[in-house]
């Protein structure tokens, strides 16, 4: 089977320069390598054409060679006598984009120049409990949070007395070591220093080298109005210290909002279950309410009223967290049936009772089909 144009395997023009065509492999090498193309049979013998076709470009005798007399130029003793086929070692070729593509192979976890020796903190978080008075009016909440706080001994470095971690010996700093498997160059994380690309050869007595110390920090955090169960409150570089003076993270605080003895809550609207008396519902009146601010309202019960009539007091309900007004508060009756009667009161609810069945049409027509009912059984 014929060879194809060198050219055309990396998708490159013939005039392409060395950047140029370097940038086409790279391309390419990141689109064919096996490692992303395990269900690809064909992405490994893809993957050695890109490397036979760049080995020759890259050099500018071979280019030349290869421009004037094509793939003839490495057969039958041309060039040299040095034939270039998928017999040919190219790990040299792939070398040379090793360093661009590793972080996309690897998880972009190449760090070089010892930069991996400081890193950010975790972020943290504190779960907060308040009221829903507290909720509704907002606080500044003070709160005791355990970390990990920047070693005051060592200034963050990790080494005894501040000194200068020193670049590690078996990776000169890169955090990695490569070992050549074949055809593949392997990195793994250096033994020595365990991917931070610096030594500590006399680690700080407090910390033990790791530049942070467990300590409580007080903090106060402003919690707005308007909040509920599930609201996060992000402080900004208050969560553990970084690795070796590395920035902190961030402490996240989580609010839980308690349930309330009176208010239930939905959104920004509140609900509260009021007790009336039968007489209060029968021929209506007034009942005196509580709100959430503190204060009281009086709601006017309209004659007739049934457990479970809802009644709306508007702007009464919870603030909305980030503006937008205030929810209502929802009145929900609920008519009491009274107990522990007297002798006295017995009796007025039996006249109360008789007098009723003659205006009242339901209890009319229910007692009617009572009566037909039993009628209808006797006989």
């Amino acid at each position: 089977m014929a060879k194809r144009d060198y050219y055309e395997v990396l998708g490159a023009d013939r005039g392409a320069s060395a950047d140029e065509l370097k940038k086409a492999y790279r391309k390419k090498a990141k689109e064919l390598h096996p490692d992303r193309n395990s269900d690809n049979p064909n992405a490994e013998s893809q993957f050695k054409e890109a490397n036979e076709a760049y080995e020759v470009l890259k050099d500018a005798d071979k280019k030349a060679a290869y421009d004037r007399y094509g793939h003839a130029a490495f057969e039958g003793g041309m060039g040299g006598g040095q034939r270039q086929g998928g017999n040919g070692d190219f790990s040299s070729a792939f070398s040379d984009v090793f360093e661009d593509l590793f972080g996309d192979f690897m998880g972009g976890g190449a760090q070089r120049g010892g930069r991996q020796r400081a890193s950010r903190g975790s972020d943290l978080r504190y779960n907060l409990r308040i009221s829903l008075e507290d909720a509704f009016v907002g606080l500044q909440k003070a709160i005791t949070v355990p970390t990990s706080v920047s070693c005051n001994s060592c200034d963050g470095s990790g080494a005894e007395g501040g000194a200068e971690p020193q670049t590690c010996p078996t990776c000169s700093g890169m955090g990695k070591v490569r070992a050549q498997q074949g055809f593949f160059t392997v990195e793994r994380t250096c033994p020595t220093c365990s991917g931070v690309g610096q030594i500590i050869k006399n680690p700080c007595r407090t910390c033990g080298g790791s530049g942070r110390e467990e300590k409580e920090r007080s903090l106060s955090v402003n919690i707005p109005a308007g909040v509920e169960t599930g609201t996060r409150i992000r402080l900004s570089g208050e969560g553990e210290a970084g690795l070796r003076g590395g920035p902190s993270g961030d402490l996240y605080i989580f609010i839980e909002v308690a349930e309330h003895e009176l208010f239930q809550r939905d959104g920004i609207d509140l609900f509260c279950r009021v007790p009336v008396s039968m007489a209060t519902a029968a021929i209506g009146g007034d009942v005196e309410v509580p709100t959430i601010d503190g204060g009281r309202s009086r709601v006017k019960v309209p004659a007739g009223s049934q457990s479970g009539r809802q009644m709306r007091l508007r702007a009464k309900g919870m603030p909305a967290l980030r503006g937008g007004g205030t929810g209502d508060m929802f009145i929900e009756l609920a008519v009491e049936t009274p107990v522990n009667l007297t002798s006295k009161q017995k009796e007025l609810l039996r006249e109360f009772e008789k007098l009723s069945e003659e205006n009242n049409p339901l209890l009319t027509s229910f007692f009617s089909k009572v009566k037909s009912f039993w009628a209808d059984m006797k006989n």
